[in-house]
């Protein structure tokens, strides 16, 4: 099942999508996300985080999906990131969330990605955060960062 989206209360809605193995628009999003939350007021620690974690998933989605997008809900007394990918899904979610693991090739290694840090950063940045994986189908996550 695809992460549920609460619309109540929504001041501002966005979608961006995330290519696989495009490296050069990978990063995007997240800055157009940082400077979006940085016009409209929002605090800038929260805004480092957003970034942070948006970066860290925008990355992943282009490492290790066949593509996928990332939604961005502004609400009044929060942000809620939603970020949802094609592809092979992650087998097994604890052991992904661990720092250090990686499934990335060497390829992707030898560009300076595939740290193994991307999950436990996007847990550690957000409020609350949520991952569910189907094998062979989807990766979704929710991260959401308190006002």
């Amino acid at each position: 099942m695809i992460l549920a989206r609460d619309n109540n209360d929504v001041a501002m809605m966005k979608t961006f999508d995330v290519s696989n193995d495009d490296f050069s628009s990978a990063g995007i999003a997240s800055s157009k996300i940082k400077k979006i939350l940085r016009q409209i007021g929002i605090e800038s620690s929260v805004i480092r985080r957003v970034a942070i974690a948006t970066y860290e998933a925008e990355i992943n989605v282009a490492i290790h999906s066949h593509g996928g997008k990332i939604d961005v809900y502004i609400k009044s007394d929060k942000v809620e990131i939603f970020v949802e990918d094609t592809g092979p899904g992650i087998a097994d979610v604890s052991l992904a969330m661990q720092k250090g693991y990686s499934t990335a090739t060497k390829e992707i290694r030898e560009l300076g990605f595939g740290a193994g840090m991307g999950l436990p950063n996007m847990e550690k940045c957000s409020d609350n955060f949520h991952i569910e994986s189907e094998v062979e189908n989807y990766t979704a996550i929710k991260m959401t960062f308190n006002l």
